[in-house]
């Protein structure tokens, strides 16, 4: 398992790398950002002064390594637009995302996976069919547009909740009935995937060879269906959630920005409007980062599920 760990870190490096070049040249494909940081201050000689001053005017492999051999030294860069440092900002940042997600994820699992059981058990059910209906609509449903009804419903119609998150990280604690509608936005559509997931999951395993031996055995439903099914179950939805890792976090960018939540969702969508090209790279990374995290934690768990998986160094 270690050397696996190991082999599995080289390419989550191998992975970072490639993924920072391209974002690093599809930035700079999409404008200046000098033009921007100039604005009204706009002329050639102001241009060329930025341009030489922030090292746009070095080719771009240069400024690619330069950007590199800082990151190494835990250099995020300098915000163009915000006046302050991109660690600062993600530090401030980074947790209200973690609280989001975390939150929406652990809630989604808490649900699915005793709501995927119940609908496996009672296959073809009203109630199968009730909740299989309600799995379709939220997963379907692209998350803004759920977030918008949301707001509409308990905000502005019943006036129970806030349509939006307090910007302060002290404010948000203190506030956490602002913290309701973001998560169960994305908890709903996290939830539709992985219900349906645990749901087929269960199914394919209720009809194996070896839960009929079982049967055979004299061993009780629940026994066969907690101790043995289950867990066999649990392996590929697994793997959904660390899969599915990028796109919960997708989906957290379009939910902080739909709920104005200070996350680095929020602060991914101002800094592409700024074309503030250090703040984008540094969300990147950070995204990337956990992406493979989350990739390398579903395999590790695949042990824990099935004693069966072995990695061979």
């Amino acid at each position: 398992m270690i050397g696996y760990i190991v082999r599995r870190a080289g390419q989550a490096i191998i992975v970072m790398i490639g993924v920072t070049i391209i974002t690093f040249i599809l930035l700079h494909m999409i404008g200046n950002p000098v033009n921007v940081i100039l604005g009204t201050h706009h002329s050639p000689a102001n241009v060329r002064a930025l341009t030489i001053q922030l090292g746009l005017n070095k080719p771009l492999p240069q400024q690619y390594l330069i950007w590199v051999w800082n990151l190494l030294h835990f250099n995020l860069g300098w915000s163009y637009r915000q006046n302050d440092s991109v660690a600062s900002l993600l530090a401030q940042r980074l947790p209200n995302t973690l609280l989001l997600v975390g939150t929406s994820t652990v809630l989604a699992i808490v649900i699915a996976v005793p709501l995927g059981i119940m609908q496996a058990v009672r296959r073809n059910k009203p109630d199968d069919y009730v909740f299989t209906g309600f799995s379709f609509v939220f997963y379907a449903m692209p998350i803004f547009w759920l977030g918008l009804l949301l707001i509409i419903l308990f905000s502005s119609l019943l006036n129970w909740l806030p349509p939006e998150a307090p910007q302060s990280q002290g404010n948000l604690f203190s506030q956490l009935n602002a913290l309701i509608l973001p998560v169960v936005a994305l908890t709903l559509v996290t939830l539709a995937l992985f219900s349906r997931y645990m749901r087929s999951s269960m199914l394919e395993n209720m009809v194996q060879d070896y839960v009929r031996t079982a049967k055979a055995k004299g061993v009780s439903d629940r026994a066969i269906l907690f101790k043995h099914v289950l867990r066999n179950a649990l392996i590929p939805v697994i793997t959904l959630i660390g899969l599915s890792l990028p796109g919960i976090v997708a989906g957290a960018v379009i939910t902080e920005n739909v709920f104005n939540y200070p996350g680095m969702g929020l602060l991914f969508i101002q800094a592409a409007d700024n074309e503030d090209f250090p703040v984008l790279l540094g969300v990147t990374v950070v995204v990337g980062i956990a992406t493979v995290l989350g990739s390398l934690i579903a395999d590790i768990l695949y042990a824990v599920a099935d004693p069966r998986i072995r990695y061979v160094s």
